[in-house]
């Protein structure tokens, strides 16, 4: 856990390009180096007239349909960060500058490896400053109807999710994980968004989905799964909700020691647990373990 106890930020830059799955719009994302104690912060390079960072936080988060949007005061925006947010917290970035020149995230693949990759690539560089980590000590929870949120004490990270789908394609799935990063790669990092065909125009009616297609997602229509090459895993679907909901879990700013529970849920309600576990400070509490490394000696 040694390698664990400080904070990273990645060692040079790195680059990625793509579309973004509703806008449908170009963005280039330059991945920098960033101080200790910075946390994640966004930059639109494109926005000159006012404020263009947006530091991530759990307040930040704006809108949650189909994706995470963070805003800062200025109202500058950046959308559908969730799958890079799970590819920083899952190899040890605790600090970077990430720029984008438009207002989406490149949706690459639909999932998080050519991030993982790209990490890779770049390396982590370690810095003096003790890693936190938000442990929970008390259970938060929000349920609407039969959709559920819940965050738990554990002694380490596990992600537990369960979905319900009326096509046969997906039916019902559940996966229940201890989360670390080699689990992360093997587990869930490739696992890829999904949409239904019967819903694209009304989405794309709505601004959403402008950037979809086989290439970003697994499309469904009625019980068939339309990619020619198939699934990559055949619960695909179950793996990419949880990789969504360690994304979305990230804007706290912290890996957690602690354990999620999603049922049916999305990422509306993982934020609103994230948000009620803030407004709860008996339920949880900041830990880092380079302290008990010390006084462990």
């Amino acid at each position: 856990m040694a390698e664990f106890a400080f904070q990273h930020t990645v060692r040079s830059p790195v680059r990625f390009a793509g579309i973004g799955v509703h806008t449908g719009e170009q963005a280039r994302v330059t991945l920098l180096p960033a101080p200790a104690d910075t946390g994640v912060v966004f930059i639109r390079t494109d926005v000159r007239d006012r404020d263009n960072r947006i530091a991530v936080s759990g307040e930040a988060v704006c809108r949650t349909q189909l994706g995470t949007v963070i805003t800062n005061a200025a109202g500058v925006t950046v959308s559908t960060i969730e799958h890079l947010m799970a590819a920083l917290v899952m190899t040890g970035v605790d600090n970077a500058l990430v720029e984008i020149d438009g207002p989406e995230m490149p949706i690459m693949d639909g999932s998080s490896i050519d991030f993982i990759r790209g990490l890779d690539r770049a390396g982590l560089q370690p810095q003096g400053a003790p890693r936190r980590f938000i442990e929970i000590v008390d259970v938060v929870e929000v349920i609407e109807g039969d959709k559920r949120a819940t965050l738990r004490p554990s002694d380490g990270f596990e992600v537990a999710f369960e979905i319900a789908f009326a096509s046969a394609a997906i039916g019902r799935q559940a996966v229940d994980l201890k989360m670390g990063a080699g689990a992360f790669r093997r587990e869930l990092a490739d696992c890829r968004t999904f949409g239904f065909l019967h819903e694209v125009e009304a989405l794309r009616a709505m601004g959403l989905a402008r950037g979809g297609s086989m290439d970003n997602a697994v499309v469904i229509d009625g019980d068939e799964i339309m990619n020619p090459e198939g699934l990559r895993r055949p619960d695909e679907f179950v793996r990419h909700k949880a990789l969504d909901a360690i994304g979305d879990l990230y804007v706290l700013g912290a890996p957690v020691i602690g354990r999620f529970e999603g049922v049916l849920a999305g990422h509306a309600l993982n934020n609103a647990v994230v948000r009620a576990l803030l407004a709860t400070p008996h339920a949880w509490r900041v830990r880092t373990l380079a302290a008990e490394m010390a006084e462990a000696v």
